[in-house]
């Protein structure tokens, strides 16, 4: 079965209205399209009979910082039954942040929780109904996000007290 032909096919299929950019980049698929979708895509490539892309193994983001769509998300996803890897790419709107948010896709795998939480601690990306969005290296009160492009390679000083014993 050729996944790279099958996959694009049943997107179109399921979601007519839906403009998926697809590449091909080192024998690994990648499908791109619009932030509005994840949840109802991701579920669908988990359940169906044929894909079976059961397990949700990394999310995270690219900070393109002067791009007009400054951040993207991206979602790497498995196949155990086809032992094949499919990458997702989802750009959020805005250089100005206006919009730095996206669906929670924990629904359709919990594994994404703790991915998305990491996401959220270092880029600021808020993952919407998300079961438990807070910091995760990070503590609450810290105001920056670590792996944005305008953070300093060093650090900021004095933004975070460090304890002395």
């Amino acid at each position: 079965m050729d996944l790279k032909a099958l996959i694009p096919q049943k997107l179109k299929e399921k979601f007519p209205s839906v403009e998926f950019e697809l590449s091909d980049y080192k024998d690994e698929l990648t499908v791109k399209f619009d932030k509005k979708y994840i949840v109802e895509v991701c579920a669908f490539l988990k359940s169906d009979p044929e894909l079976e892309f059961k397990l949700c193994s990394d999310v995270t983001a690219i900070d393109w910082a002067t791009r007009k769509n400054r951040f993207t998300v991206v979602y790497n996803i498995f196949s155990l039954k086809n032992n094949f890897r499919l990458r997702l790419k989802v750009p959020l709107s805005g250089i100005d942040e206006s919009d730095c948010s996206i669906d929670s896709v924990t629904k359709v795998w919990q594994a994404s929780n703790w991915q998305e939480r990491e996401t959220f601690d270092m880029y600021g990306i808020k993952f919407k109904n998300h079961p438990d969005l807070r910091r995760m290296y990070m503590p609450e009160e810290f105001e920056y996000h670590p792996l944005r492009k305008e953070f300093p390679l060093m650090g900021i000083p004095g933004s975070l007290p460090l304890l002395k014993k």
